[in-house]
């Protein structure tokens, strides 16, 4: 089977797979809803229950999609870094983002003590997390765009980004030390991240950033593929070297730093999905990685929500936990594979 073909039925497989895993998804839960019955609720019928319909509209369907979202998101932004930086370690919180976001919400969480009532009252609301996350994030990007704008080498980028990174965490744990254990279980919480928690507003805002990122990285893909053959290379055939890199950077900003802030830092998808698509598509052409890395993050974020509902208990796993724990052997799997089918 010739290449384009395989790709073409990868990619088919791929897109089925991901609908039937958002159908499911949705039946899953503490309340077990029959798949018949959420099609139907989908497609504009009336499930038979009214209780189901108001669960699958208010609860299961925003989780879902925020699901999808968040796993295109990181998927993306992890190609990026590791591309950019040619590093396969590389994922979209090398920047220090998810570090940044972090100080925001814990000096909104861990030093609310120091704030007025009302100030406080709304800091640690929904959206005041947000605002703080937001806000931490857009602090490193700005800090790292001057950096990156200043600086020629790449590679000293990415350890700016780590310092930062030790920076706030620095900071954070300076603030946990003296914080009460209420606000230290709040913290934790937002930590271990969390799909549920979203309303239908906030979830417009996030696909709106999502698509502008995703946006950003489908124009960078000639510069990606360009870049594999070396900075100087790249240069060499006319690459705007500069420009290419700040719209990388941004790009993974806005996708990182807007999933952080909705759902919580989630690790693991953004580093493990591009290695994922490369060994399954047997390819370094971003123009197919893109779409594979969207699908595969998408899926792969379904089944860990899934996995994280434990179907038919009444208790919720915290989703950063179950992405490494379901992704790890996955990716120890596909290299022993790959290497067996090398050697």
């Amino acid at each position: 089977m010739n290449h384009t073909k395989r790709n073409t039925v990868l990619f088919l497989i791929l897109t089925l797979g991901l609908i039937c895993l958002f159908i499911i998804n949705i039946s899953l839960g503490s309340v077990s809803i029959p798949i018949k019955e959420v099609f139907k609720s989908l497609t504009g019928g009336t499930p038979s229950k009214e209780t189901w319909e108001y669960i699958i509209v208010n609860y299961r369907l925003p989780k879902a999609i925020t699901a999808i979202l968040v796993g295109m998101g990181l998927a993306i932004s992890g190609l990026l870094m590791q591309t950019l930086f040619r590093n396969p370690l590389a994922g979209p919180y090398v920047l220090g983002l998810s570090s940044g976001a972090s100080l925001g919400v814990a000096m909104v969480i861990l030093g609310a003590t120091f704030l007025p009532q009302s100030l406080a009252t709304f800091l640690l609301s929904t959206y005041g997390i947000v605002l703080a996350s937001s806000l931490g994030s857009f602090l490193v990007l700005m800090a790292v765009l001057v950096v990156s704008y200043r600086l020629r080498d790449t590679m000293a980028i990415l350890i700016v980004g780590l310092m930062f990174g030790s920076l706030t965490n620095a900071i954070v744990g300076t603030l946990t030390y003296f914080s009460t254990a209420e606000q230290l279980q709040k913290f934790t919480f937002w930590s271990l991240g969390n799909l549920g928690n979203l309303s239908w507003t906030s979830i417009l805002i996030l696909f709106v950033c999502v698509l502008i990122g995703l946006t950003l990285s489908l124009i960078s893909v000639k510069p990606l593929n360009t870049l594999l053959l070396g900075e100087n290379y790249a240069r060499s055939l006319g690459l705007n070297y500069k420009k290419s890199r700040l719209i990388i950077i941004f790009a993974t900003s806005l996708l990182a730093g807007s999933i952080t802030a909705f759902a919580g830092p989630i690790a693991f998808i953004g580093l493990a999905v591009p290695h994922i698509a490369k060994l399954v598509f047997q390819t370094s052409n971003h123009t197919i990685l893109f779409w594979s890395t969207i699908l595969f993050g998408a899926s792969i974020m379904l089944i860990c929500d899934s996995i994280s509902q434990v179907p038919g208990g009444d208790i919720t796993l915290p989703i950063n936990a179950v992405t490494s724990i379901f992704g790890a052997p996955i990716v120890i799997w596909l290299l022993i594979r790959k290497k067996k089918m090398i050697g």
